[in-house]
C-alpha cells in the first residue's frame, strides 16, 4: 500500500473518531414532545381513551382503566391544589396522595437538589395529572362479569382519609370509597423510611351475590421527559420478569402493534414467578412491584392520542363471596437508584434484581465490581475524587504483570529508534525493503513491536466502564473533589479564561463551545501527562503518522475536557503511573529517556537488556 492510500485511510478513520467524539459530546437537540390530550367538559375524565374488557377465565384482564388525561394547569402548584390531599412525610421524602383517585402524585426528595446551590429545590420525582410532566402511580380494580365500570374506583373517584391524617413510616393512611351498590373499597398505604410504598387494596362485598374482580396497578407518565439522550445511558421502561431483565426506550414504545382493545401500542409479558416494571431517569425511578407469591402480567403501553406513557402489572381476578373481604397487595418503588438501597430491598425484602435496575451495560462484569470498589473506597475515605485515585493504583497493580512486558518491549523499540532512522535511509522510497529490514531488527532483537498493545486494548473496557459508573450512579452526582471541584459527575468547572478563578470573570458555562475552547486545570493536566507518556513509546517510522500522535495529546485535551471530571482525574492519574513505571523499566533495562530529545543508552551496562518476550538477554548476531 502506497503512502498516499495509508494516509487517505488514516485520515478517514480519525475523521470519522472526531465526528463520533463530537455527536457524544453533543447530541442533537430534541424536539419536546406536543402533548395532545382529552377532557371531559369539568376537564377531567373518569378515565384514558380505551376499553375494559372482561379478563380470560382465570387468567389477567386484558385492559385496564387508563391514566388520567386533563387539560394542563399553569403549573405544578396549582395541579395539586385542584384536589384534596394527605401529606407524606419521611426522613427521605416529602409530598401528598391525591384524594381524587387515591394516586400517589405528588412526591419530592429531601435528600437531593437541583443545583449544588444552597437555595437550589430539592428534586421532584411525580407530579399530578393536569400539570407539566405529570407522573404518578395508581391502583385499582377492573371489574368481570355483569359488573358495571361504575361499580370499582376510578381514576377520579373522591376516596376519603381519616381527618388529619399524614403518611410517615409510623403512620400507614386507609383511604375508603363506597360504591353505594354494596362494596366497599379501601386502600391503605404505608411507606418506609427510604422509597417504598406498599399499597393494599381491600373489596368488601355486603351484597348478596358473589363478585369478581382483578387488581392492578399502573404508572403514567404524561409526554416523553427531559432525557440525557446519550448512547451510554437508557432513560424509559425498565423491567423484570421471571430473571430476564427489559430495557425498551421511549422511541420503541411507540412502535408497538395497536391493540383496538387497549386503546394504544401494548406489549405484554407475563411472569410466573418474580418481576417489577416501571419508568427510570438518569437517577430516579418509578417502579410496580407486585406480590412474588402470583403470576402478573407486565404491560407496557402508548396512548397516542394522550400522548401517555405507562407500565402496569395487572394480577389475576379474585372471587368476592357474600359477606367476604379479599386483599390485593403491591408495592411502589419512587425514589433516587441508590445502589445501597436498591440492594437492601433486593436481599431483605424481596424484590429480585432490583440492583439492576441500575444501568450497568454491556460490560457490567466490570462496571459491578468497578462500582463496588469505588464505593467500599470512597466509604473509607469519604473523598470519592481520591477514591477515584486509589482505585487507579489497585487496576494498575492487577494489571503490572502485563504491563511489565510492554514497557520492557517500548524501551527495546525506543533504543532500536537509530538504527530504524539508518534503515530509512538505506530503504529510501522502497517500502517493502524497509519493511523486510525492521522485521529483520526485531527478529534479532526479540523484539515483539505488538506487545505494547495489550494494556492499551485493557485500558480501553476498565475506562469506557469506569466511565459509566461516573455517569449513570447516583454515587458520583454533586459528589465533591477539593476546591472548585464539586461535582465529579459534571466536567471541570475551572477555565484559562479566568486564569482559573484569580480574575474576576465567570467561567464558561459548562457544555458550551466556549468552555471546550477555554478548558480547566484538569484538561491541561490530562494533555501534559499523555504528552509525558507518549514521549517514551517509539515514534511511528511514517512522518504523516507521527505528527497525527504528535498532537494526540493536545487534540484530547480540548476533546476530552467536556467529560466528567471523574473521569479526567482517573485518566491523569492513570497516565502519571504509567509514565512513572515506564520510566523506571526504561531506565532499570539501559535506556535514559531524554524527554525533550532523543532517547539515548547507557554507555556501559553492568547486564544485557531483557528482551521484551522471554525475560532473556537478546543474542547477538553472529554469536
Amino acid at each position: 500500500m502506497d503512502d498516499q492510500n495509508k494516509n487517505l485511510i488514516l485520515a478517514t478513520v480519525l475523521s470519522a473518531v472526531v465526528l463520533l467524539i463530537w455527536f457524544v459530546l453533543f447530541p442533537p437537540e430534541q424536539q419536546a414532545p406536543t402533548v395532545e390530550e382529552t377532557a371531559t367538559s369539568d376537564g377531567i375524565p373518569d378515565r384514558a381513551p380505551g376499553a375494559v374488557t372482561p379478563p380470560v377465565a382465570g387468567g389477567t384482564p386484558t385492559a385496564v382503566p387508563g391514566a388520567v388525561t386533563a387539560t394542563p394547569a399553569e403549573s405544578r402548584a396549582t395541579a395539586v391544589a385542584a384536589s384534596a390531599r394527605v401529606p407524606v412525610d419521611t426522613p427521605r421524602l416529602t409530598g401528598s396522595i391525591s384524594l381524587t383517585g387515591g394516586r400517589i402524585d405528588d412526591i419530592s426528595l429531601k435528600d437531593y437538589r437541583e443545583t449544588l446551590d444552597d437555595d437550589s429545590p430539592i428534586v421532584t420525582l411525580l407530579s399530578p395529572a393536569g400539570g407539566p410532566q405529570a407522573f404518578y402511580a395508581l391502583h385499582g380494580w377492573v371489574p368481570t362479569g355483569d359488573l358495571p365500570s361504575e361499580a370499582v374506583p376510578q381514576a377520579t373517584t373522591p376516596w376519603t382519609a381519616p381527618d388529619g391524617a399524614t403518611l410517615t413510616p409510623e403512620t400507614p393512611v386507609t383511604l375508603t370509597w363506597d360504591n353505594g351498590a354494596g362494596l366497599i373499597f379501601r386502600r391503605t398505604i404505608a411507606v418506609d423510611d427510604d422509597y417504598m410504598f406498599t399499597v393494599a387494596q381491600s373489596v368488601e362485598n355486603t351484597t348478596d351475590a358473589a363478585v369478581r374482580l382483578a387488581p392492578y396497578g399502573l404508572i403514567a407518565r404524561h409526554g416523553e421527559p427531559d432525557t440525557a439522550n446519550f448512547f451510554i445511558l437508557h432513560e424509559g421502561v425498565v423491567g423484570r420478569a421471571d430473571g430476564s431483565l427489559r430495557e425498551i426506550d421511549y422511541d420503541d414504545i411507540v412502535e408497538f402493534d395497536a391493540d383496538p382493545l387497549e386503546a394504544g401500542r401494548v406489549e405484554k409479558t407475563e411472569a410466573a414467578e418474580d418481576g417489577w416494571i416501571g419508568f427510570t431517569d438518569k437517577y430516579w425511578m418509578a417502579t410496580l412491584i407486585p406480590s412474588s407469591d402470583a403470576p402478573f402480567t407486565e404491560v407496557v403501553k402508548y396512548v397516542e392520542g394522550a400522548d401517555i406513557y405507562q407500565t402496569e402489572t395487572r394480577l389475576a381476578p379474585i372471587d368476592v363471596a357474600p359477606g367476604a373481604t379479599v386483599t390485593s397487595e403491591q408495592r411502589v418503588f419512587a425514589g433516587a437508584k441508590e445502589w445501597e438501597v436498591l440492594r437492601d430491598y433486593q436481599n431483605e425484602a424481596n424484590v429480585p434484581g432490583f440492583v439492576d435496575a441500575i444501568d450497568w451495560g454491556i460490560f457490567y462484569f466490570l462496571t459491578k465490581p468497578i462500582f463496588t470498589a469505588l464505593h467500599f473506597l470512597n466509604g473509607v475515605i469519604g473523598n470519592m475524587g481520591i477514591a477515584i485515585i486509589v482505585l487507579t493504583f489497585g487496576i494498575k497493580a492487577i494489571l503490572f504483570p502485563l504491563a511489565y512486558k510492554s514497557y520492557v518491549s517500548m524501551a527495546r523499540m525506543k533504543e532500536l529508534q537509530p538504527e530504524m532512522e539508518k534503515l530509512k535511509e538505506r530503504a529510501g522510497d522502497d517500502r517493502q525493503k524497509l519493511q523486510a529490514g525492521m522485521m529483520e531488527l526485531y527478529k534479532t532483537n526479540k523484539v515483539n513491536p505488538a506487545a505494547g498493545c495489550l494494556p492499551i486494548l485493557l485500558q480501553i473496557p476498565i475506562f469506557f466502564s469506569l466511565y459509566k459508573v461516573i455517569f449513570v450512579t447516583i454515587e458520583l452526582r454533586h459528589a465533591p473533589f477539593f476546591g472548585p471541584f464539586q461535582d465529579l459527575s459534571a466536567p471541570d468547572p475551572t477555565s484559562i479564561m479566568n486564569l482559573f478563578g484569580l480574575l474576576p470573570y465567570a467561567a464558561p458555562e459548562p457544555g458550551t463551545v466556549l468552555a471546550l475552547v477555554f478548558i480547566g486545570i484538569l484538561p491541561i493536566l490530562l494533555g501534559v501527562s499523555m504528552w509525558l507518556q507518549q514521549r517514551l513509546n517509539p515514534a511511528p517510522t511514517d512522518a504523516t503518522q507521527a505528527m497525527i500522535f504528535a498532537w494526540m495529546p493536545w487534540v484530547f485535551m480540548f476533546m476530552l475536557g467536556g467529560f466528567a471530571s471523574g473521569l479526567v482525574v482517573y485518566w491523569i492519574t492513570n497516565n502519571t503511573i504509567t509514565f512513572t513505571q515506564q520510566y523506571i523499566i526504561m531506565r532499570s533495562h539501559g535506556a535514559r529517556p531524554d524527554l525533550f530529545g532523543n532517547i539515548k543508552t547507557s554507555v556501559r551496562r553492568k547486564k544485557p537488556a531483557l528482551a521484551a518476550n522471554d525475560g532473556k538477554a537478546p543474542t547477538k548476531k553472529g554469536k
